[in-house]
């Protein structure tokens, strides 16, 4: 197995094309097309983490934060990053990193936060625009069915639980060659009249390449002609945070002490406990303040996020409480899910979980 298969397996998971504009995601040291010995997968790429896959035969890690995250001028080990990149390349370890195309994953990041505080009815909190695309092309009518079939096997006409999902108008086409075309129906030089079966689909964009390759591999015409459009709509399976609900309301005290149990976190650094209970939880891994605004309108009771500003806490305004886990214990149980993941689709070497403490913050 090569670099590049075990992307691939990740990219099933969390396509990198949904990743934050401002992210760094994807293979950021390496050759895609070198044999893999091992994979270790860390939250964050350090030295000792480089150390520690060398140590165990591992030349790929695997990374839920990407160690380049801004550009690099220079790479002369300066740098804790530097030092990081260099010693990865003078041994030959490629390092992939996944970060928000995971936090938008519908079983990524705050699904696995959910599931640690065992919430039911979840759903994305913020879903992503403009990640739904259609495509519209014309057929002769005796084709529209097998072309259909093929778009649908390539991943087109998914909607929510439905599949197989397409619209059809009737109609005619019209068309003449010139002395270079090599028309498949009529007769070039010649005006050519087809009962022709208008084909419309939605897709996610990241099948946008194959659902093309397939659309050019069966439809018959020479000159396939297609629209391809972005839409406005909203992802309801793409987007950051989650919110969920609990079985049964709980006191607010109690629920805040099963989360600092269930994430094993020393501390929570919260605003105004202004509701008795809570029944209704809004969660975002990682740094999370944008999305107060967003729990708010989905009714949460309680935002757990992390990296909260003193002046974040101002905008809870009593209409919500939000709670600060830090930004470490909110990600951490993400390389145990990657390990649990690529061991299942990998079997021929050992995909191994970082034993390494990467949480730049301690606490007395």
């Amino acid at each position: 197995m090569i670099v590049k298969d075990v992307i691939n397996y990740l990219e099933e998971l969390a396509p990198l094309n949904y990743a934050e504009d401002f992210d760094n995601v994807g293979l950021l040291v390496g050759d895609k097309q070198s044999k893999v010995t091992g994979v270790l997968v860390t939250l964050d790429t350090l030295e000792a983490v480089v150390d520690e896959a060398i140590e165990k035969n591992c030349n790929l890690i695997v990374s839920f934060h990407p160690i380049i995250f801004k550009g690099l001028k220079k790479i002369t080990g300066k740098s804790y990053v530097e030092r990081t990149v260099l010693k990865a390349i003078k041994n030959d370890i490629a390092i992939f990193a996944i970060h928000t195309a995971l936090d938008n994953a519908l079983k990524g990041v705050n699904d696995i936060i959910c599931n640690t505080l065992g919430l039911t009815n979840k759903k994305i909190l913020i879903p992503q625009k403009g990640t739904i695309k259609k495509l519209t092309t014309y057929v002769p009518t005796k084709n529209a069915e097998s072309l259909r079939t093929e778009l649908f096997k390539a991943g087109a006409g998914n909607i929510g639980n439905y599949d197989n999902c397409s619209f059809n108008t009737e109609g005619k086409g019209t068309y003449r060659g010139n002395e270079s075309s090599k028309p498949q129906v009529g007769i070039k030089g010649e005006l050519h009249e087809e009962p022709e079966t208008q084909i419309s689909v939605t897709f996610s964009k990241h099948i946008e390449p194959r659902l093309l390759n397939t659309l050019f591999e069966h439809h018959p015409y020479e000159e396939v002609a297609f629209e391809v459009t972005t839409l406005d709509n909203y992802n309801q399976n793409i987007g950051i945070g989650m919110v969920g609900e609990i079985v049964n309301s709980e006191k607010t005290e109690t629920f805040l002490q099963f989360v600092k149990e269930k994430m094993n976190v020393s501390c929570i650094r919260h605003s105004n406990l202004i509701k008795e209970n809570v029944s209704k939880i809004a969660v975002l891994g990682g740094s999370g303040s944008f999305a107060i605004s967003a729990a708010k309108a989905a009714g949460a009771d309680i935002l757990i996020t992390s990296d909260l500003k003193y002046h974040d806490f101002f905008s809870a305004e009593n209409d919500i409480i939000l709670a600060d886990i830090g930004h470490y214990e909110s990600e951490q149980f993400t390389k145990t899910f990657l390990v649990d993941y690529l061991s299942k689709k990998i079997t021929n070497f050992a995909v191994v979980l970082s034993t390494t403490n990467t949480n730049p913050v301690k606490y007395l």
